[in-house]
């Protein structure tokens, strides 16, 4: 059985996050020698789903640029998760930008770039150096 991109995007999160994809801790922060820090932050938890921003950042004149950063929405219950926001230095895009309107471009792209980016992650050898939960 082939299985769907959210899917494989939940699979591979699940390796990146741990097991327990219900209870993320607020901020995690991976290391890979040689890339910049993989940043892991909990936004939003509700009874079916959670949801996360990805990020790597980089200073540019003194500032921290994230880039790229994703929201991403985890289903742990149908262990599917999907993209919902892409920014970088160069723009924004989103999938739902109002209730019941969908992008369907931009929810293609994204999940198609969400699930290449981690697995890129995955082969980096990205491991987590710290968590933090309030």
């Amino acid at each position: 059985m082939t299985l769907t991109i959210y899917e494989r995007i939940f699979a591979k999160l699940e390796k990146i996050l741990g097991e327990d994809m219900e209870d993320i801790p607020q901020y995690q922060q991976f290391r890979a020698r040689g890339f910049m820090e993989l940043n892991v932050d909990l936004l939003h938890e509700d009874e079916e789903s959670v949801t996360i921003a990805l990020s790597h950042y980089f200073k540019q004149n003194g500032d921290m640029i994230p880039d790229p950063d994703m929201e991403v929405r985890i289903y742990p219950e149908m262990k599917m998760a999907e993209a919902l926001t892409y920014q970088d230095s160069f723009g924004y895009r989103e999938v739902y930008p109002a209730p019941s309107q969908v992008y369907l471009k931009a929810k293609k792209d994204l999940n198609v770039f969400l699930n290449q980016w981690l697995s890129y992650i995955l082969e980096q050898g990205f491991e987590r150096v710290g968590c933090w939960t309030p």
